[in-house]
C-alpha cells in the first residue's frame, strides 16, 4: 500500500489574487480508482487565473490549482487496472468513467460521474482531500491541482499516452489545445477548400485556427479586439483579421462582406455572448455552422432572430473538443508525433516551478499562450 508522501513542494493560493507560495505538503496515498502521479510538467490555462482571481465564481482557498500537465504514475488504488507505476500520462479537468450513459454514447464527451466541478475541492471517494500541511487540508482544484510535484487524480481523468511522447510538449493537450482544435476537426469539421472565422485568438482560439488549417481552409479569418495578436495568429493558419473595433456595423456584416454571403464555418473562443450572436450570424446560410466554445457569463442571455435557424443555418457548442480523454487523446498525441500537429508554436515562455508567479505574470500581460513549468525533479 502507498504510503503518504512528506514534504514535497506544491504552490498554494491562500488566497484570490495574491501570489502562489511554495510549500511542503503532505501528499496521501490514492484510495479506491484513485492515481497518484508525479508531475514533471505544468502549463498555465487561463481558467487557472480566472480561479485564482475568483471574480465570478466561489472562492475555495488555499487550493492547489493547474491542470494542464504531464507526468508519470508513481502509484495506484484498489480498482485501478489500466494504469501501473511508470506510466506516462495526462491528466484531465474532465474524465471519462466508461459506464455512463454519455460515455457508451459515440456523440458525447460529458461523463456523468467525472464532468468538470469547479466547485468540488475534494476526492468523489470520501469527500477528503488527499493535500494537507500541519494536518489541516488543501482543496484540489478540477480534480487534477498539477501545480505539486505529486498529485492524487481519480484513473478516470488520465489519459496513457505513448511514453516517447516529450511530456513538456504534449502536457498542453490536457485543456486549452485539445479544446480549440477538436472545436474545429470534430464539430465544425470544415473541408478542405472552406472558410473558418476564429473569434478570440487566445490560445483556444489559435488551436481552433490550427484545426482548420490542418483541415485545409482556404481562408481562416481571426477576430478579436487585441491588434498585437494578429501577427503572432498567421503562424496558426489565419490569412485576415478582423478588429470589430474598426468598424461602425455589425461584425457579422463585415464578415458576410468579405465572403460573399458567410464564412462555411465559425468557431467562438471568447465566452463573450455578443460575440457568440456574431460567430452564429457570420455563417453562409443554407450549410453555415458556428461552434461555441467560450464559456459565458452565469446571467448572458444568446438572441437571435429564429429566421436565421430556419435559413438552415446550424448552431453547436462544445465541451473540450468532444474529446474523451481516455479513448481520444492518446491519439491527439500521436497526431504530435506524427507531425500532423505542431505544439511547439503554441509554447511561448518557460519557467522552474520555484518561480511559477512569472507564468501568471506572462498571462496577465497577454505576453504568453503557453509558459510550461518544469517541476525541476
Amino acid at each position: 500500500m502507498p504510503s503518504v508522501i512528506l514534504g514535497f513542494a506544491a504552490a498554494v493560493a491562500w488566497e484570490a489574487g495574491k501570489p502562489l507560495v511554495m510549500e511542503e505538503v503532505e501528499v496521501a496515498p490514492p484510495q479506491k480508482m484513485e492515481v497518484r502521479v508525479k508531475i514533471l510538467f505544468t502549463s498555465l490555462c487561463h481558467t487557472d487565473v480566472y480561479f485564482w482571481e475568483a471574480k465570478g465564481q466561489n472562492p475555495m482557498f488555499p487550493r492547489i490549482l493547474g491542470h494542464e500537465a504531464g507526468g508519470i504514475v508513481e502509484s495506484v488504488g484498489e480498482g485501478v487496472t489500466e494504469l501501473v507505476p511508470g506510466d506516462h500520462v495526462l491528466p484531465v479537468f474532465t474524465g471519462e468513467c466508461k459506464e455512463c450513459a454519455h460515455c457508451k454514447s459515440e456523440e458525447s464527451n460529458m461523463c456523468d460521474l467525472l464532468r468538470i466541478n469547479t466547485d468540488r475541492g475534494v476526492m468523489i471517494h470520501d469527500g477528503k482531500s488527499r493535500f494537507s500541511k500541519n494536518g489541516k487540508p488543501i482543496y484540489h482544484f478540477v480534480g487534477t491541482s498539477t501545480f505539486s510535484e505529486y498529485t492524487v487524480v481519480h484513473v478516470g481523468c488520465l489519459a496513457k499516452i505513448n511514453p516517447l511522447a516529450p511530456l513538456d510538449k504534449v502536457c498542453v493537450l490536457s485543456c486549452g489545445i485539445s479544446t480549440g482544435f477538436g472545436a474545429t476537426v470534430n464539430v465544425a469539421k470544415p473541408i478542405k477548400g472552406s472558410t473558418v472565422a476564429v473569434f478570440g485568438l487566445g490560445a483556444v482560439g489559435l488551436a481552433a485556427a490550427e484545426g482548420a488549417r490542418v483541415s485545409g481552409a482556404s481562408r481562416i479569418i481571426g477576430v478579436d479586439l487585441n491588434p498585437n495578436r494578429f501577427e503572432q495568429a498567421k503562424q496558426f493558419g489565419v490569412t485576415e483579421f478582423v478588429n470589430p473595433k474598426d468598424y461602425n456595423k455589425p461584425v457579422q456584416e463585415v464578415i458576410a462582406e468579405m465572403t460573399d454571403g458567410g464564412v462555411d464555418r465559425s468557431v467562438e473562443c471568447t465566452g463573450h455572448v455578443d460575440a457568440m450572436i456574431s460567430a452564429f450570424e457570420c455563417v453562409h446560410d443554407g450549410w453555415g455552422v458556428a461552434v461555441l466554445v467560450g464559456v459565458p457569463h452565469k446571467d448572458a442571455v444568446f438572441k437571435t432572430h429564429p429566421m436565421n435557424f430556419l435559413n438552415e443555418r446550424t448552431l453547436k457548442g462544445t465541451f473540450f473538443g468532444n474529446y474523451k480523454p481516455r479513448s481520444d487523446i492518446p491519439a491527439v498525441v500521436e497526431k504530435y508525433m506524427n507531425k500532423e500537429l505542431e505544439l511547439e508554436k503554441f509554447i511561448t515562455h518557460q519557467v522552474p516551478f520555484s518561480e511559477i508567479n512569472k507564468a501568471f505574470d506572462y498571462m496577465l500581460k497577454g505576453e504568453s499562450i503557453r509558459c510550461i513549468i518544469r517541476m525541476e525533479h
